[in-house]
């Protein structure tokens, strides 16, 4: 008997839905990645993309603990002499919210090729409207 090795053409995908409201950042994040790189599905490869599509609605609503709406920085450099920029993640998630959960997932994904990839399949909307429903999306809920 073969052992089954499943590669891109073999690979099932799925359409998940997750709701952010009330959701704890880093909490979510850390359950979307594992979604989005297929470790909850029995046929997990490391070196292949079987992950499902992941679609997050409420990302204005998602809660961060303590004081790290007010303390934490979004940092980035522009590559330009003195081009460090920085923005609180109070103001992110006023004006951007759908980068944060994004930047939150991005980091908990693997920092290669197959990481970037798994990435396109993560979408994140503001509100409750998205335009996935043909997809037929199924909902998953974390504890």
């Amino acid at each position: 008997m073969k052992t089954f090795m499943p590669n891109a053409e073999t690979v099932e995908r799925k359409w998940c839905i997750v709701d952010a409201e009330g959701q704890t950042l880093g909490r979510i994040a850390s359950e979307i990645a594992k979604v989005l790189s297929g470790k909850t599905k029995p046929i997990y490869t490391p070196h292949v993309d079987t992950g499902d599509f992941v679609i997050v609605i409420n990302a204005d609503k998602v809660v961060l603990t303590g004081k790290k709406l007010d303390q934490k920085l979004y940092r980035w450099h522009t590559g330009h002499p003195g081009g460090l920029k920085e923005v609180k993640y109070r103001d992110m998630m006023i004006n951007k919210p759908e980068e944060v959960v994004m930047h939150a997932v991005k980091g908990m994904l693997p920092k290669n090729i197959l990481g970037r990839k798994m990435l396109t399949k993560l979408r994140v909307y503001r509100g409750t409207d998205h335009k996935h429903e043909a997809q037929q999306p199924e909902v998953i809920t974390f504890n």
